[in-house]
């Protein structure tokens, strides 16, 4: 018996193209210069819940660990609550020397680190190992938050994957296809705090798995090809 669930064909070498250059007949790829190796700034924002390390030079009594609230906001002594929300460090803490200065300490000087966050987070479900929330760095990408899903199921469609991402308080969709990221085709997008990640479902691959399992009542051979 023959089933052929829809045409694939087998996967296209890599072509060169403006955003991708191919080396053939080498052994290696030439190694990265240090720019290669940095990564572009995407300032981290504190957001509800974040941890974060506050130390004012010299007042050590001011000083501490603490967690921003559900509202956004932290509570410095002699200073009272900050909004927090949506903020860098540098930038809430530049807030607290605000506040501080002239009345409490002369000249102050604050430094802010974000211990961990639990605000960027990106959200990858559908056809996944593992779906879930994922802390988000300056490096994420698309393929890199699927990897930390830990890849894609065996009935997830490459073609159609999804990224939902608010912009300007618009909600907006875009949709990739891992395999021609993985051939080359276009860049692997960046990912930001609060994106969903979608990944397709192929209902041929179910299909095909369930004519497989009942495949010994057949006698002839059975055949599909997929994509």
């Amino acid at each position: 018996m023959a089933s052929a669930l829809t045409a694939c064909g087998r996967t296209p070498p890599l072509e060169r193209n403006p955003g991708l250059t191919v080396v053939e007949n080498s052994a290696e790829l030439p190694p990265p210069n240090r720019n290669d190796l940095t990564a572009a700034d995407r300032p981290a924002l504190i957001g509800p819940l974040d941890t974060i390390q506050v130390d004012v030079f010299n007042v050590p009594d001011l000083s501490r660990e603490m967690q921003v609230d559900a509202s956004g906001g932290v509570s410095m002594p002699l200073v009272g609550m900050i909004d927090a929300r949506g903020k860098t460090a540098g930038e809430l803490a530049r807030d607290i020397e605000t506040s501080l200065r002239g009345r409490y300490v002369r000249n102050p000087q604050v430094t802010i680190n974000i211990k961990s966050s639990v605000s960027q987070v990106v959200t990858v479900d559908g056809q996944v190992v593992e779906p879930g929330l994922y802390p988000v760095t300056n490096q994420m990408t698309l393929m890199r938050a699927i990897a930390s899903a830990r890849g894609m199921t065996e009935y997830a469609r490459a073609e159609e994957v999804v990224i939902l991402r608010t912009v300007d308080g618009r909600r907006m969709a875009g949709l990739y296809s891992i395999a021609a990221i993985r051939r080359g085709a276009y860049e692997d997008p960046a990912i930001y705090a609060n994106d969903v990640i979608v990944v397709g479902d192929s209902p041929q691959r179910r299909l095909f798995r369930d004519l497989v399992s009942s495949a010994p009542l057949f006698v002839a051979p059975l055949v599909a090809v997929l994509r």
